[in-house]
């Protein structure tokens, strides 16, 4: 920036009192640092309409096209603080969690691109690929433990959810059957013992003769670090995590479906000493269309908003009751939300303009919710929360620094886009 228009922007920002706030929300290294020690986001993949889970507003009707929320709304253990009536278990838990009901971003158009903005903090690039926060996690804090990996996708993989210029050291384990685990870390039944001790062999010679031609920096040797530690992780003790059926029953009923299996697996892999477990919910055959709630997809969206509060209820008792809560931080979040209007077919578009995350426990000062929108849940009357924020909320909560760079190369880069923490969870 030319100096002339340095001064233009501070005498502006000063005639405003615009600088001493600006400087005071990026004062990440006054804030008490965060003691979280893990994270779990459960993903609800599609986009939750906020109006019907944790921003309720008057009562719509969809058969007559009446805007407004789909359900009623019911107190909460914190005062003034609503919630949908499909929500009433978390309800009793509001003094250990915070709604953030003021996110907001302009990616609608396409939901791949806003699982990425979410994901990564920043728009699709085609100069650089940007880590996602479970990446930017394993980078910062790595496992918890030798002998597992830092960060751990239970659902389909994606470019998002990917660690982009932090190399495949700091990419996701991913599974997509619960109790079975990684399906890579398991020898094929058709393999036998004989057989794959000829593959190692085989894989063991190109291995050598990458390193030895290959420099440090070159992604093809990263991987092979990656084929090494899954390798490890195939031998250890680390596949007793995906033995669910070692849990008492009652235990496992509390949590429910597959969803709330998953978020068990979640509490047991953060015991293992996994620093970030990214939960998908992929019960499209719940309601027909999971949380992508167009058309029909509405009319059993109450079906999903019952399960997802019995998982998360069962996770943050089970968190607690094995002193983890105060450790984990756990969020909840989709890549957009809806508008309060419904569509010809009963069911809601999209909306990035404002949408709910929430988040619970990891040590925060919990407020019950942050920011207030319109009464049509549209517009962020106080507190809009960018994304970049969020990351650096949860970067924060976790002990690292949201202000610190990355390097892709030689290149520095910020390790959120300009974001700052929400200063209202650590004070």
């Amino acid at each position: 920036m030319k100096r002339r228009n340095f001064l233009q922007h501070s005498a502006t920002l000063a005639a405003l009192g615009g600088a001493d706030s600006l400087l005071a929300a990026d004062s990440g290294l006054s804030l008490p640092r965060g003691k979280a020690e893990h994270c779990i986001l459960l993903w609800l993949g599609g986009g939750p309409a906020q109006v019907d889970t944790f921003d309720p507003k008057a009562l719509g009707d969809p058969k007559a096209r009446k805007a407004g929320s789909a359900y009623r709304s019911i107190d909460t253990a914190v005062a003034g603080v609503q919630v949908s009536e499909h929500l009433p278990e978390l309800a009793r838990r509001m003094d250990r969690a915070t709604i953030l009901r003021t996110l907001t971003h302009d990616v609608i158009d396409e939901h791949a691109a806003a699982v990425n903005f979410m994901h990564t903090g920043r728009p699709v690039s085609g100069t650089v690929v940007y880590p996602s926060l479970g990446a930017v996690v394993s980078h910062e804090l790595g496992a918890g433990q030798e002998g597992v990996p830092a960060y751990i996708l239970a659902g389909y993989p994606s470019v998002a959810r990917g660690s982009g210029f932090l190399g495949a050291k700091h990419s996701y384990l991913y599974l997509l059957d619960t109790e079975k685990g990684p399906a890579g870390l398991t020898r094929s039944p058709g393999i036998t013992l004989e057989r794959q001790a000829r593959r190692d062999g085989l894989l063991g010679k190109v291995r050598a003769t990458a390193r030895e031609t290959r420099d440090e920096a070159d992604p093809v040797l990263s991987y092979d670090t990656l084929i090494e530690e899954s390798r490890r992780l195939a031998g250890g003790d680390f596949a007793k995590a995906f033995d669910l059926k070692s849990e008492p029953a009652t235990l496992r009923e509390r949590y429910g479906a597959e969803f709330g299996q998953r978020c068990l697996l979640g509490r047991r892999l953060l015991q293992q000493g996994v620093r970030f477990v990214e939960i998908l919910d992929n019960l499209n055959f719940t309601n027909g269309t999971g949380w992508d709630t167009h058309n029909d997809g509405q009319v059993k969206q109450h079906v999903l908003i019952r399960g997802l509060d019995q998982a998360l209820s069962a996770l943050m008792d089970d968190l607690e009751t094995h002193g983890l809560l105060d450790k984990t931080l756990i969020c909840v979040a989709g890549e957009f939300g809806r508008p309060s209007e419904f569509d010809a077919g009963g069911g809601r578009g999209h909306q990035g303009s404002v949408f709910s995350v929430l988040m619970a426990g990891g040590g925060l000062a919990h407020k019950g919710a942050i920011g207030r929108t319109d009464d049509a849940s549209k517009l962020a009357l106080e507190r809009p929360i960018s994304v970049p924020d969020w990351h650096a909320t949860v970067y924060h909560a976790l002990g690292i620094d949201y202000r610190k760079e990355l390097f892709d190369g030689d290149r520095p880069v910020p390790i959120t886009d300009r974001g700052a923490a929400i200063r209202e969870l650590f004070t």
